[in-house]
């Protein structure tokens, strides 16, 4: 394979299924590609890449006739442009077990190409009747994935482009590989406590509600049915990574930061950084700002607490997520 195929990586482990197109396969049904720069190129340093193209893996060949979704948002039919042959039901059956066989093997994230009625996350195009057509479907196979794995981070190659949802769907990436890592190491009551001890101050960044709700269920753990407990939690977690951070959210989780602080720093240092902070808040500067300002505290006043914070480093800082003001 090339090196647009983004399968090297400096960080093997992190397994994140996409739509082959995007990795430069000519695969479409122009037989051409939708190769993505930033996907293989700095995501490729990180991810190791599953390429699946549904269309191509039902056997409909390259090139082939254009295809569309028809009928309705809520059932809509895989149909050939021109010919009016329908494709629905053997994509359904091919999509539930290429799923199946993805959820073996232990996925991180998805990458979908957008606008694909077979891999478009939202906002494909449906068309029926004389009107035009309805931007609110979703491709089938990208519909049989979620459905199959209500908890993995998908998200289109578009989307992408934007900063902070870039930063929500890969630090959702890595809080996967960690939370898959303590399942394979099979986890106990006290490993569910520490996961969601190093995990507060990201949860509390994202949904202080699902943050206090998985509180009490980290409290439970040792008096609650574990295997029931850890599917709860998961759902909690992920839906809670789901809500996107804001300055205001992420000032209030460094304010937090600063009572650990409060007694060790001068009162012109406890200036400097929540005058930081509050620059950070109101836009003026990036969040990586005032969270290199406190780390460098905390290197001269460590915290046990604060440093088993996965807040503090969600991941790999040559992603730059943290920099865009």
């Amino acid at each position: 394979m090339d090196d647009r195929s983004g399968v090297t990586n400096d960080a093997p482990g992190i397994r994140v299924g996409i739509s082959s197109c995007l990795l430069g396969e000519e695969v479409r049904y122009d037989g051409g590609h939708k190769h993505d720069s930033l996907i293989t190129g700095l995501l490729g340093r990180f991810f190791e890449f599953v390429p699946v193209c549904p269309e191509v893996e039902l056997g409909l060949g390259i090139p082939r006739p254009n295809l569309r979704l028809v009928g309705t948002v809520d059932a809509p039919r895989l149909i050939t442009q021109k010919t009016g042959e329908d494709h629905t039901v053997a994509m359904r059956r091919f999509a539930a077990r290429r799923a199946a066989l993805l959820a073996k093997l232990g996925l991180h994230g998805y990458i979908l190409k957008r606008a694909s009625p077979s891999c478009g996350m939202e906002r494909v195009k449906v068309y029926g009747g004389h009107g035009p057509a309805i931007n609110r479907g979703v491709g089938l196979f990208a519909a049989a994935l979620m459905e199959r794995l209500p908890n993995l981070p998908v998200e289109e190659e578009g989307r992408l482009r934007d900063a902070p949802l870039r930063e929500n769907f890969i630090e959702r990436v890595f809080a996967r590989h960690r939370w898959l890592e303590l399942l394979r190491r099979r986890p106990t009551p006290g490993r569910l406590v520490d996961f969601h001890t190093r995990h507060k101050l990201a949860l509390l960044a994202h949904s202080e509600v699902r943050y206090r709700n998985m509180g009490r269920m980290a409290a439970a753990a040792g008096t609650t049915p574990l295997r029931d407990l850890l599917r709860r939690y998961e759902g909690e977690l992920f839906a809670a990574l789901r809500v996107q951070a804001t300055r205001r959210t992420h000032a209030n989780v460094l304010y937090h930061l600063i009572g650990f602080l409060k007694q060790r720093l001068s009162g012109a240092d406890k200036r400097e950084l929540i005058d930081c902070i509050e620059s950070y808040r109101k836009g003026l500067v990036p969040l990586i700002v005032p969270v290199t300002l406190m780390k460098h505290h905390f290197r001269g006043h460590p915290a046990a607490w604060v440093e088993s914070q996965t807040y503090l480093n969600p991941y790999p800082a040559e992603l730059m997520l943290r920099n865009a003001v």
